[in-house]
């Protein structure tokens, strides 16, 4: 009977914490599905580099507020309850993306989206480490990590199909409307689905100790723990909150020295770091830096889903990994894998030759540069994509764990801005290899900050996390 009640909180854990994922998978959709999309707006609102590279990076604006308030609002409204807004500002963002008629439209609902993948981008992993234990919280945090590469992978191979059924992104489909509106219109249905499964799951049960609804939090963790495993738990919760006010920003600064704490500033580094390495220069742009070097757009289309496939091959192996080895040796190996790969891409792209006013690769180094683009990004997934939001979960203690996701999902998302915006202008100015060559410094400099700063978080409980 015990291991029938154990089996059964399992699967209660993983279903809720699925559900949750939900919108990392919207996550990895919004940001990919702008993919396949360039061209069409390039097309509609006659945008040049700068144009198109804010029309790209808009929603990430948006991530930053989004990623930043949630965290903070989250500790007075809850995470279940912030993740329902986020869903509702999916499904609008998903139908005034395609249906907009000018660039200021576009941004405007693009930046609408931005809110709601901000919000679920920390939310998500807050709320499943919040709910998952500790023997296993490292392999349901990655679930995340999971869905939203697995949304980057639907987005590709959506826009793919489309831009297959149609002949190209700029080309009407169905109603009359060009392929690139359909590509946003697809995230209607898995953002409904997440409105809809987030009427069904209960609140994290450490929030509802924050917010005075001990009763509620003990029904909750009934679900998740044993009866006795519940009355240590809640007393744990209750000593890890401070007795005087509620969780609030200035909780990040210590009282005796009246500096930021420690740990926050290694929030602030993971954060950074993962967006400094470039990999989303290949998930929003990737179909335009393959055209760059000679592939056809129904290729680098193509490429994108192999991509796509190589990153959940990566995540399987993080998954069974995260929680035997630990966090900081996946995420120091992974920086040495991305340092070697982002040089090799650099040096291919440093050979590329100009062809009827378009560059080329030469045989071998288009097949270079190609294995070192997929070698990259299985470094990027088995390592920090989904880890660093795996830590950011976990890392900050109970009483600040609100206040440092917001600070470090802010300054997770200015980072994805600055490096999105600037790729078109870099692109121009100093060609593909001055790119990739900067990505690849700041790879070389991520493996020296894990070494130093980064603390294993492994079998910790979340009321034993550490504040430097």
């Amino acid at each position: 009977m015990t291991n029938d009640m154990t089996r059964r909180r399992s699967l209660y854990v993983f279903v809720i914490s699925c559900v949750a994922a939900i919108g990392g998978f919207l996550f990895g959709f919004d940001s990919g599905v702008i993919n396949g999309t360039v061209d069409g707006l390039q097309s509609a609102f006659n945008s040049e580099s700068v144009g198109t590279g804010f029309n790209v990076a808009s929603m990430l604006l948006g991530c930053a507020v989004g990623a930043f308030f949630a965290g903070r609002l989250a500790d007075h409204f809850g995470r279940r309850t912030l993740l329902i807004v986020a869903a509702v500002f999916f499904l609008v963002s998903a139908w005034g993306s395609g249906i907009a008629g000018s660039s200021l439209e576009f941004v405007v609902y693009r930046i609408l989206g931005g809110l709601a993948v901000g919000a679920a981008s920390v939310m998500a992993p807050a709320y499943i480490s919040e709910v998952a234990p500790s023997a296993y919280r490292g392999r349901l945090a990655t679930i995340q990590q999971v869905a939203i590469i697995l949304g980057l992978f639907v987005a590709f191979l959506s826009n793919y199909l489309l831009a297959n059924m149609a002949g190209s992104s700029v080309a009407q489909l169905w109603l009359g409307f060009a392929t690139w509106r359909w590509m946003f219109w697809i995230e209607l249905f898995p953002a409904a689905i997440f409105l809809i499964a987030l009427m069904f799951i209960p609140e994290s049960p450490r929030f509802l100790m924050t917010a005075g609804k001990e009763d509620k939090a003990r029904r909750v963790l009934s679900k998740l723990l044993s009866d006795d495993e519940v009355n240590t738990k809640v007393s744990e919760i209750k000593e890890s909150f401070a007795d005087d006010h509620q969780p609030s920003l200035r909780d990040v600064i210590n009282k005796q020295t009246g500096k930021v704490h420690g740990i926050v500033w290694v929030g602030i580094g993971l954060a950074v770091f993962q967006q400094l390495v470039g990999i989303n220069v290949v998930f929003y742009y990737g179909a335009v830096l393959w055209q760059s070097v000679g592939f056809s757009e129904n290729d680098a289309l193509l490429i994108n889903v192999i991509s796509g496939a190589v990153s959940l091959g990566a995540l399987v192996i993080a998954i069974a990994l995260v929680d035997r080895i630990g966090r900081k040796p996946l995420l120091w190996v992974g920086s040495v894998g991305m340092a070697v790969t982002l040089i090799a891409m650099a040096y291919a792209f440093s050979t590329a030759s100009m062809v009827e006013g378009s560059l080329s690769l030469s045989d071998n180094m288009g097949v270079i540069a190609l294995l070192a683009a997929n070698a990259y990004v299985l470094f990027f997934n088995v390592s920090w994509g989904p880890i660093m939001w795996v830590m950011l979960g976990e890392m900050f203690p109970n009483q600040m764990r609100g206040s440092g996701l917001a600070i470090s999902g802010l300054f997770q998302w200015v980072s994805n801005f600055a490096i999105t915006m600037s790729f078109p202008i870099m692109l121009a100015a100093i060609g593909l290899a001055g790119a990739y060559s900067i990505y690849a410094f700041f790879a070389v400099i991520s493996i020296f900050f894990v070494l130093k700063f980064v603390k294993e978080t492994k079998g910790k409980e979340l009321e034993a996390m550490s504040y430097e």
